[in-house]
């Protein structure tokens, strides 16, 4: 029996860069935008419709109906093909996008849980060791974190929640990772 693994598809997008004669070297000479989806992260390269006006920051619908400002999706990109903007832009679109989506992201502290017998999803990410592991447990198990400023409330000395899971989003993008809790990582099946 074979089982179909149904794999989610970003139905809206930030603009990371926007080229406006395309990437330089490329074979032909058409304009580029760079893309990082909302619901995983990916890193796509697309081109806009013809007189579509795109700026770094924008909100596009990439997704299956009719699009207003993308005519077509390129390909995915990895974190080394990105342009310079475009990498200097990210940590902002990944921000935007964690804070637009404060309760997703407040699930994940509620519902984390260990990885295998010796790790714990929430110590993946950068600046959650054992103690900040343990205070984030005891305060979840009694009452579950509502906001993002409730996480930073009721555990003591933990950096910013938002800062925390920006910070794991960018290294999953850069493929420093075993583990990909947050994002589809590049050339590998997603199950």
């Amino acid at each position: 029996m074979e089982i179909e693994r149904k794999e989610e598809l970003e139905e809206y997008a930030v603009v990371l860069d926007y080229l406006p004669t395309g990437k330089s070297g490329a074979a032909k000479s058409e304009p580029t935008t760079i893309l990082l989806g909302e619901n995983k992260f990916t890193l796509l390269e697309a081109v806009p419709k013809p007189g579509a006006l795109l700026k770094v920051g924008d909100r596009v619908y990439i997704g299956k109906g009719e699009r207003d400002k993308i005519a077509l999706i390129k390909l995915r990109l990895n974190y080394m093909e990105l342009t310079e903007g475009s990498r200097s832009a990210l940590p902002n679109a990944v921000s935007g996008v964690v804070k637009a989506n404060e309760a997703k992201f407040v699930e994940i502290f509620n519902k984390a849980g260990p990885i295998n017998i010796r790790e714990h999803a929430l110590e993946l990410l950068p600046g959650v060791g054992k103690k900040h592991l343990l205070g984030i447990i005891k305060a979840r198990e009694e009452k579950p974190f509502e906001s993002f400023a409730d996480i930073s409330a009721r555990v003591s000395l933990l950096q910013d929640p938002v800062k925390l899971l920006t910070d794991r989003i960018i290294v999953e993008l850069k493929g420093e990772s075993r583990f990909y809790l947050l994002t589809r990582p590049y050339g590998k099946p997603h199950f």
